[in-house]
């Protein structure tokens, strides 16, 4: 099931609701434990597949569902 979650995860989609609730690549790269901002950002540009462990820690920065991701 963790799996499942990991490759379907819209990297889009949670950009627009990053963008959509004002939060900065940086402030999300902090509170994941990033050493720099360029770690979460290749999250979002699909370089790097983002974790299940990882995907549930931003939907609660994110305040969302995790299936919001897909």
């Amino acid at each position: 099931m963790e799996q499942m979650y990991t490759k379907n995860i819209n990297v889009k989609k949670i950009r627009e609701i990053r963008l959509g609730k004002g939060i900065t690549q940086a402030f999300i790269s902090r509170e994941m434990g990033y050493k720099y901002t360029s770690g979460y950002s290749n999250v979002e540009k699909g370089l790097v597949r983002l974790s299940y462990q990882n995907a549930l820690i931003l939907s609660e920065i994110l305040n969302c569902k995790l299936e919001e991701f897909l």
